[in-house]
């Protein structure tokens, strides 16, 4: 299929554009905690909902990381951003790298938050059983949800974290998508690129470590670095708002390496 413009909300009048991507459990909603307390004069956020998601939950795809980051791109050019920075959570660490081999010379800065890396991720059998099976079973989401956040975070928070990402995506392409960000390995293509890459993880997180971050995201970009948020788990958008916020903004604010 053809890419196409993603729907967004787009909030900020500052001249660095930042592209926003949500992760498997969620749409754009997931980041609604952050926007009071963004910077808008030094950015402009646009915040996507991808195939199977939110406002885009019936678009038809193939609900791969390499069609949603031609999508990011067509949704830059429509909003007519020659160059941009990109920011993914979880599996949509996987589609902004997509983004990323798309169009190199147009990214400015890459963030990944709890990302998944561009090789996947090697699930042992029964996990796999887990996640596979979390498309129709809310226990499973809800199993996923607390090992990722280390069974610390009260019932009730992933009670509602479940339902939100049941409500708020398409149970199909929500298994069709685990294919994709948990079997496909494209990191030859993003080798080396020199760009500026910070990776953000939480010390909660049983899932994406700072062994997998050492062995992926630090061994293929010559330039990224590894931020580990204390008190965070996978979702540090809900769990650490205002600390994410400024380990965003304090990265993307620094001066561009000389080209």
């Amino acid at each position: 299929m053809s890419p196409v413009p993603l729907p967004h909300t787009l909030i900020g009048h500052g001249p660095h554009h930042v592209l926003v991507v949500h992760g498997w459990f969620a749409d754009r909603a997931a980041y609604d905690r952050l926007l009071p307390d963004l910077d808008l004069d030094a950015f402009s956020y646009a915040f996507v909902d991808l195939r199977g998601y939110g406002e885009a939950r019936d678009l038809p795809g193939r609900y791969t990381t390499a069609e949603a980051g031609a999508d990011l791109v067509a949704t830059a050019d429509a909003l007519g951003w020659e160059r941009f920075s990109l920011i993914g959570h979880s599996m949509g660490g996987c589609v902004v790298q997509r983004a990323l081999v798309a169009a190199p010379e147009r990214v400015r800065r890459l963030v990944g938050i709890a990302p998944v890396p561009a090789i996947g991720i090697p699930f042992p059998p029964e996990q796999w059983e887990l996640f596979a099976s979390a498309g129709d079973l809310a226990e499973s989401r809800s199993a996923i949800i607390d090992f990722t956040t280390s069974g610390v975070r009260p019932r009730a928070w992933v009670r509602r974290m479940t339902e939100q990402s049941l409500e708020r995506s398409d149970a199909k392409a929500f298994r069709a998508w685990l294919d994709s960000w948990a079997l496909e390995d494209f990191h030859q293509e993003i080798a080396g690129l020199a760009l500026p890459v910070r990776v953000l993880t939480g010390e909660l997180d049983q899932a994406i470590t700072p062994e997998l971050i050492r062995q992926t995201w630090l061994r293929h970009y010559p330039h990224a670095t590894e931020v580990r948020l204390p008190s965070t788990g996978h979702y540090p958008m809900e769990e650490t708002p205002l600390q994410l916020i400024s380990a965003i903004e304090e990265f993307l604010g620094e001066d561009d390496p000389e080209s």
